[in-house]
């Protein structure tokens, strides 16, 4: 996988932009993907120095709808999270600007 591939989008949140303001910022990556690549793809995208990544898999909500028809059940989608720490000093400018 070539690091396009691997990060998939940055997660925006109220509490996600809290935690740039500490030098961490949260993807969305793909599932297959290792700390290892991860680290290597922001480092290569971002050209930045990356100390640490930490890995969640956020489950899917399971959502109900009543229509005229009935009930529909469902889930949202699964994905996995990346929380990824900078070195002192070093941000990410693609989120600055949000």
């Amino acid at each position: 996988m070539n690091a396009y591939e691997i990060i998939i989008r940055p997660v925006i949140t109220e509490k996600n932009t809290n935690l740039m303001e500490l030098g961490k910022y949260t993807f969305e990556v793909a599932p297959g993907a290792n700390k290892p690549m991860i680290k290597r793809a922001v480092e290569e995208l971002f050209d930045v120095h990356v100390l640490d990544v930490n890995t969640m898999n956020v489950r899917g909500k399971r959502k109900v709808r009543r229509t005229r028809r009935g009930i529909i059940e469902g889930t949202t989608r699964s994905w996995k999270k990346a929380i990824v720490t900078l070195a002192p000093g070093e941000r990410i400018e693609i989120f600055e600007g949000v």
